[in-house]
């Protein structure tokens, strides 16, 4: 199809150019004919005028006058005039002779004219500023005037006798000759008109035709609600896809049939299209983002390097914002999750569709087990138990000094001022990326590795602590204070930094099961010694049980976010939480509120009693702490 529309550009700009040279042709051919036209009158009444003047030159001598011989010898004035007569045509139809007087008028010598006959001596009025330039420069002048009626021409010849201007021969001529070579012409001129009016027509009908036909193909290709290409798209994009250069990302939104069972099919028309717009946002311009069915969402993700796993990276960032974010339905807001699953080697498979059919499987796989996951085809287990950065690559980053902390803030609800800081371990890639915990702290379970970012997180943050004199939170599991190498490695930097001890928080990490409570206890006893605050973290969560406020001594409770999101919309979410502020209020407990999005479930938490509230509405995490609270937090300590 594109070879033959090139070669009906190529015919259709042939055709244009021929008509455009045709009707320039035709142009330059009146042109240069009344230019001819004009050159040949022009010359003929120069002949004129020279036989004129070579007659008078042999009337004249060295001490008479032009004006005196005439005036003395009106026979020969009439000899002359009669000669001149037969210069007279339809052309020509004024041939005279002038003189300048010596009040500077020009009157008549002699006139040939056979009608409007000037008598000798008379007075003509003429344009005195074009006839004195041929007085005073003795040289042939025209005087040139045309329209589209005609042309007319005034041929000027000085007579020069003892090298002084005695009198001017004029000859008048005038021709219709431009007029009727217009007239012949000008039919020629309207039939190209006519046809470059045609072919400009033509053009903005093609024009027109050309931008209805794109608009109605990218009509057919994208889904009107989301703005994402749709099957229709998918059936041509799979003929030129090289498999090997995609990863395959099938994306579901969990529970959508209840959304529109509870909100209306508006309700989740909106979903469907901020949820496609965040896909649209997370992706990069090479990747290709379909509509696949009606909560199901299709992205082929380009591979920059063979064994690229753009993947990985993009599915967690892209989870993590649909969880976070809150969905507004008139003053309604919807929380939703997504479940993923991801064919990472299309080119595995025997073509593309089975690839597409396997991220189907793995989506399906993660619906099965709890939804809100991301499942991965290698060992099809969830990535987020399977290694993303290797150990290696962990251990050099610590031993490389690319370890880091972003420091989120924990507010006091009641005056809005931020008290304390919780530290995130971040990792630094080697191109500068900021890697997420997730990414590589599974990798690193249970291994010497882990023992030292452990070491590496407690330095990073009594460093902190140190320089700005604030509370710094660090996370531990509840099996990190059992292992006895890292209870070894913690107290020893406490101990290191003992005027520091009271400033760090550790907040355990409830997410397994142990026996060993009696050792866990005691161990936690320990570091209270040192001026060490405790904290249960996500509690509401796993395996989270009242027991614990009298198995160990704690400080500080924060409430799992997964209660704090839906405490708006959920009278189970409020109820737990109630519960669990007033336990921890009759221990004389710290409460702490994750996951404070916005103000409606900030004011919610403070009503409740909770004091210290954490999250995206009141802070998010940055590498640096925010120099301003670090001045209003030295001087309350200070005071």
């Amino acid at each position: 199809m594109r070879p033959i529309n090139g070669i009906y550009f190529l015919l259709f700009t042939s055709i244009i150019l021929s008509i455009v040279y045709l009707h320039y042709g035709v142009t330059q051919t009146h042109t240069k004919l009344t230019d001819n036209f004009e050159k040949v009158f022009v010359e003929q009444a120069g002949q004129f005028a020279t036989n004129i003047e070579n007659e008078l030159s042999s009337l004249l001598d060295s001490n008479k006058t032009l004006y005196t011989v005439l005036k003395e010898n009106p026979s020969i004035r009439e000899d002359l005039e009669r000669g001149m007569s037969f210069l007279v045509t339809p052309s020509f139809k004024y041939v005279y002779l002038l003189y300048r007087d010596s009040r500077g008028k020009y009157r008549y010598l002699l006139d040939g004219s056979r009608e409007d006959k000037g008598i000798f001596n008379q007075k003509l009025d003429v344009d005195k500023q074009k006839w004195n330039r041929c007085y005073e420069t003795g040289k042939d002048q025209i005087l040139m005037q045309k329209d589209l009626d005609g042309l007319w021409v005034t041929y000027l010849k000085p007579v020069v006798n003892q090298e002084r201007v005695e009198g001017v021969i004029a000859i008048d001529f005038s021709t219709s000759l431009p007029t009727t070579i217009a007239e012949a012409t000008k039919p020629i001129e309207n039939i190209f008109l006519y046809i470059f009016a045609a072919i400009g027509i033509l053009i903005l009908i093609l024009l027109y035709q050309t931008i209805l036909n794109i608009r109605t193909k990218k009509e057919s290709i994208l889904d009107p609600l989301t703005g994402t290409y749709n099957r229709n798209y998918l059936k041509h994009f799979l003929k030129s896809i090289n498999p090997a250069r995609y990863q395959i990302m099938m994306i579901d939104i969990d529970h959508f049939k209840k959304i529109n069972d509870n909100f209306g099919h508006k309700a989740g028309d909106m979903i469907l299209q901020q949820v496609a717009q965040t896909i649209k946002e997370e992706v990069r311009k090479e990747d290709r983002v379909i509509r696949f069915g009606g909560e199901e969402f299709l992205v082929f993700l380009h591979k920059k390097t063979l064994e690229c796993s753009a993947a990985q990276e993009i599915s967690f960032r892209l989870k993590e914002r649909i969880e976070r974010r809150t969905f507004m339905y008139e003053d309604t807001p919807i929380h939703i999750t997504v479940s993923i699953g991801i064919t990472s080697n299309p080119e595995h498979f025997k073509d593309v569709p089975e690839a597409i059919k396997h991220a189907d499987e793995m989506l399906y796989i993660a619906k099965r087990e709890g939804r809100n996951k991301i499942i991965f085809d290698v060992h099809k287990k969830s990535v987020q138990n399977s290694a993303q950065k290797s150990i290696s690559e962990v251990k050099e980053a610590i031993e490389n000094d690319r370890i880091t902390c972003y420091y989120q803030p924990i507010v006091d609800l009641e005056s809005a001022k931020t008290v304390k800081y919780e530290a995130l371990v971040r990792m630094i890639d080697t191109d500068g990326k900021i890697i997420a915990p997730y990414l590589f702290l599974d990798t690193i379970a249970y291994t010497s590795v882990y023992s030292e970012l452990t070491k590496r997180i407690i330095e990073i943050v009594f460093k902190q602590i140190k320089r700005h004199r604030i509370p710094i939170s660090i996370n531990l599991n509840l099996s990190d204070i059992l292992d006895n190498m890292i209870f070894a490695i913690i107290t020893d930097e406490i101990q290191r930094n003992i005027d520091l001890a009271d400033r760090l928080i550790i907040e355990l990490l409830e997410n397994e099961h142990n026996s060993d409570i009696e050792n866990l206890r005691n161990r936690l006893i320990e570091l209270k010694s040192y001026g060490v605050k405790i904290s249960i973290d996500d509690f509401g969560s796993g395996f989270s049980n009242f027991s614990i406020f009298q198995d160990l001594p704690i400080d500080t409770l924060k409430i799992d976010g997964s209660l704090i999101k839906d405490i708006e919309t959920s009278k189970i979410a409020y109820t737990i939480t109630e519960s669990i502020v007033l336990f921890a209020r009759k221990l004389d407990i710290e409460c702490v509120a994750e996951f404070v999005h916005n103000e409606a479930v900030r004011r919610i938490v403070k009503d409740l009693g909770v004091t210290l509230g954490q999250g995206y509405h009141l802070g998010k995490p940055e590498p640096e702490i925010e120099q301003k609270t670090l001045m209003r937090m030295a001087s309350e300590i200070s005071a």
